[in-house]
């Protein structure tokens, strides 16, 4: 491989003292020279004399030429160093621009620390991990559009790749998601508040909606995936969501019918649930909330024993006579059954612009409609409105996730008979994840099942949260694939690189991050961690790229909604 002298642009000549590097086809910008390192701690490179620290970025991708193997790297610290301690006992002034200009590169220079991540004989295809090091004076390269697309696919390959992003330093090249194995497993995007995970978790849903990959159903807590979300661009009232993006393949869902027309929203379906559909087990996942105690928990049991599917019916009706009498027959305790009900009528309080004690007809239950929209292929944006309390979100949540994997596991089992078509997977996506996969609930809840039993029943999370530290270890080590913008905490970097090799070289990278639209990207979708520029949701070249985007709707008189 031939690297190039870097001078402002990409120059023609080689670089001759940078190491033994070989001729090739593609063409590198040449960075420096390998000097130390080892296959643990990682690789040490001296910069070449015309590069400055201060243009070098930590997460950039670079390639070392070795003398037998390509090694495919991150850029993990940047730091200064210098041949003798005697240049820095006496430095140069300030104002002394020539000496100080003598002594860079040659006693003075920077040093970059890399971490091999991919290697690959020279003139191969396929890439194996890392088992070893570069040669000594083994020349390092800027990775070109080439190397991004030998690694991370492109685009244009058969739908299965879809553009996330860009290197850093390197705007025109696109890394892409392998989408095929993104749905195969569980997922998250994480961020501090602000870093744009919304804007992230957007992308990757419209390219599995694009390239067909698999069905969503959204939980939209902040109103901010169907029909328009919010943007900090004072230039720009909102972005569109994805009804406008796919008119004809999303279908929203609302809570809450008065939020979305002040909202000004186009209202396709109203959520009405009944009580039949809520379970002793989604009530159980709301203990911390109703500040239940084990004793209610055994209680909740016994009624729905006695009344298997109108136990929240029938406890809600009861007075002090039909709790006397129900304790007498059940061996309830008469205290916790009174104390249940005025909890559970609390909820129901809560929860009344959308819980029913009884439907009209099986076609004004919308767990049956979303079911049968995601059979259909038909993406589910669920809007919240103001039923955004913890105890209101986490109840529809549960109920619903629970349903669609129950009936998965029958369709799954039922294809593995021979008896019908294995459904296409659904990726469920969640806000607030750690409400859902706590240390103390990740073992009951449906979801912590299925971030744990991966694709077996083709359902699968996209887990959205600024607290990763409040997700479960085990259901973390279980994320497939990890989107990852700017943490500051501490505990939320650990756990982001639970169970992930490397660990500590990364952390360095992730704390670095900007505060917008940058993320470290690494698991299952990637075939090696990459910091990347993410694209911009819901610009002009978005829009193109998607190709559906449905003006007739985004223009659409409200009032023709009602």
């Amino acid at each position: 491989m031939a690297f190039n002298q870097k001078n402002g642009a990409r120059g023609a000549l080689s670089l001759s003292d940078a190491g033994s590097l070989s001729p090739g086809p593609r063409q590198r910008v040449a960075m420096g020279t390998v000097v130390r390192g080892s296959l643990q701690a990682g690789i040490q490179i001296k910069l070449t004399g015309d590069h400055s620290v201060e243009d070098i970025r930590a997460g950039k991708f670079v390639v070392i030429d070795g003398a037998q193997h390509e090694f495919f790297a991150m850029i993990t610290d940047v730091s200064l160093d210098c041949t003798s301690p005697q240049v820095l006992a006496n430095p140069p002034s300030p104002d002394d621009a020539f000496l100080r200009q003598v002594l860079s590169g040659t006693s003075t220079f920077g040093t970059l620390t890399l971490k091999p991540l991919l290697m690959r004989p020279r003139g191969a295809v396929e890439f194996d991990p890392v088992k070893t090091v570069p040669t000594h004076f083994s020349g390092v390269g800027e990775a070109t559009e080439e190397d991004i697309a030998d690694i991370f696919g492109a685009e244009t390959q058969g739908g299965d790749y879809f553009h996330i992003g860009s290197p850093l330093d390197m705007t025109d090249i696109q890394v892409c998601l392998d989408l095929n194995k993104f749905v195969e497993r569980s997922n998250g995007i994480f961020g501090k508040s602000g870093t744009g995970k919304t804007f992230l978790t957007r992308i990757c849903l419209c390219g599995i909606i694009k390239h067909k990959k698999a069905v969503n159903l959204v939980f939209d807590m902040h109103g901010e995936y169907g029909w328009k979300g919010t943007t900090e661009d004072p230039t720009k009232e909102g972005v569109d969501g994805l009804k406008k993006y796919f008119p004809d393949k999303v279908r929203v869902f609302t809570l809450d019918r008065a939020a979305a027309l002040r909202r000004k929203v186009l209202i396709e379906n109203d959520v009405h649930i009944p009580y039949s559909q809520i379970s002793v087990d989604d009530i159980l996942l709301l203990a911390n909330e109703l500040n239940l105690n084990q004793s209610a928990a055994e209680t909740t049991y016994l009624l729905e024993q006695h009344y298997p599917k109108k136990w929240l019916s029938e406890l809600l009706k009861m007075d002090g006579e039909a709790i006397k009498t129900f304790s007498e027959i059940s061996g309830a305790n008469a205290l916790s059954l009174g104390a249940l009900k005025r909890k559970l009528g609390r909820m129901v309080e809560e929860c009344k612009g959308f819980l029913r004690e009884d439907l009209p007809g099986e076609e004004d239950d919308a767990v049956r409609q979303i079911m049968g929209c995601l059979l259909k292929g038909t993406h589910v944006v669920l809007e919240f409105g103001q039923y955004r309390k913890p105890l209101q979100y986490m109840l529809v949540a549960n109920i619903l996730t629970r349903q669609i994997h129950k009936n998965y596991i029958e369709l799954t089992e039922a294809a593995m008979g021979d008896k019908g078509k294995k459904p296409m997977p659904v990726v469920i996506t969640i806000e607030e994840a750690h409400k859902f996969l706590s240390p103390s609930l990740a073992q009951q809840t449906t979801f912590g099942i299925i971030a744990r039993e991966l694709r077996k029943y083709n359902v699968t999370l996209l887990v959205v949260d600024q607290r990763p530290s409040g997700i479960d270890d085990e259901v973390l080590s279980q994320l497939g694939t990890r989107i990852t913008a700017l943490l500051n905490d501490e505990r939320d970097i650990d756990a982001v690189l639970t169970g992930v090799s490397g660990a500590q070289a990364l952390r360095g990278v992730l704390a670095s991050l900007d505060s917008k639209q940058q993320a470290l990207l690494l698991g299952h979708a990637v075939p090696m961690p990459v910091v990347v520029q993410s694209r911009t949701y819901d610009d002009s070249e978005f829009k193109r790229s998607m190709g559906e985007f449905n003006t007739v709707a985004a223009e659409m008189d409200i009032n023709d909604w009602k």
